[in-house]
């Protein structure tokens, strides 16, 4: 099986400052992208740029900042966009296709499937898929960093060997370089630390949306699911094919995770959890370091309604997400036996399994 390449492009790298597409970076893009398709990897595009190209189209003086004139702008914009990619891959003899997605279609694990296999079935004809949010419908979708979150989304779902989020900027720097000359290029991160979401700056583009921090928290995504990422730039020709074989100009992302299981991957990115569980120290050390299932010893609080099945959130004793699992036990059941011994629990209620959360449900974050 072709070796996977999920790309990234945002609105400031498409259009002009002041909103439009520019085709000659839609050309460069589509050059490079067909150059590294006939490379032998199979390509899938993820974009922005639907409301910056469609925004003055329709009349705005500037990029709107009304839901309903964004969804307008997105509405003329797309159509643009495809346009432009049609005519550009064409002179390369590559086919594309339209793939337009919402958080919804990630939540369902039946549209889940659905889109995976429809993706599958065009990169087996050769045909690059070029995926957008679907900002003319969505409604709390239309947001900061959502593009950086949809392509690491995507490349776990697809378990690819890379995401290459392709920026403005040439990678993570340790401030700001536009202010700090002494700003140093971060060729490689080997764990996203706390230090390297502080040093994330905002967004760079009076087109874009999203910023710096939005890339590591799509880049945090995609390595929990066990995918390499590149976050750079790329401007001049076999830039991309340079980031993809280690030398490109930008910051490396490495991960030691294995590919998730797509149940997996919907426990800990897709689904929508009901409820809160703190645990204790010993507790977070079993789930975190070893591998263990979480019991009820190990609960000090429990926030929220939910049932058996339901996706909750585990959190340390100072309130930091730990991961996520399926639980056991409805909340008033975890709050009747939270602290209380295996023998403890089985005395006062039943539950089908011992377990708060079982191992084989449960996804830790990354960096935790």
């Amino acid at each position: 099986m072709q070796q996977r390449i999920v790309v990234k492009i945002g609105s400031s790298s498409l259009t002009s400052d002041e909103g439009g597409l520019n085709r000659a970076k839609i050309e460069y893009f589509a050059a490079e992208l067909s150059r590294l398709q006939q490379a032998g990897w199979s390509v899938v595009l993820v974009t922005s740029g639907a409301v910056a190209a469609g925004f003055r189209k329709i009349g705005y003086a500037k990029r709107p900042k009304a839901l309903h004139e964004k969804q307008a702008s997105a509405a003329v914009g797309q159509a643009l966009l495809m346009q432009s990619y049609n005519e550009a891959f064409g002179t390369h003899g590559q086919t594309v296709a339209q793939i337009l997605l919402t958080r919804s279609d990630f939540r369902s694990r039946v549209r889940n499937h659905n889109a995976l296999m429809t993706m599958q079935e065009l990169m087996s004809r050769g045909v690059i898929p070029i995926i957008n949010e679907n900002d003319t419908v969505a409604v709390d979708e239309l947001k900061f960093s959502e593009n950086d979150t949809l392509s690491a989304l995507v490349a776990n779902l697809l378990k690819a060997q890379r995401l290459v989020i392709l920026t403005d900027t040439d990678g993570l720097y340790t401030d700001d370089p536009r202010k700090n000359s002494n700003a140093r290029r971060i060729e490689r991160v080997e764990e996203i630390s706390e230090d390297i979401y502080r040093i994330a700056g905002g967004s760079g583009s009076s087109v874009g949306t999203g910023g710096m921090r939005s890339k590591i928290e799509a880049a945090r995504i995609a390595t929990s699911g066990g995918v390499q990422v590149f976050i750079g730039r790329a401007t001049e020709p076999d830039d991309l094919l340079h980031a993809v074989q280690g030398v490109g100009r930008g910051t490396y992302f490495d991960t030691s995770a294995h590919t998730l299981s797509t149940k997996k991957q919907w426990i800990g990115f897709h689904s929508e959890p009901q409820g809160k569980v703190k645990v204790d120290l010993g507790a977070e050390r079993a789930l975190v370091d070893g591998g263990k299932s979480l019991l009820p010893a190990g609960v000090t609080e429990v926030d929220g309604e939910f049932h058996p099945g339901d996706v909750v959130e585990v959190t340390d004793a100072e309130g930091r997400t730990l991961g996520r699992g399926v639980v056991n036990y409805a909340s008033w059941q975890l709050k009747a036996v939270a602290g209380l011994s295996t023998e403890e629990v089985r005395k006062r209620v039943e539950v089908p399994r011992i377990e708060v959360v079982h191992r084989d449900e449960w996804i830790v974050f990354a960096g935790r």
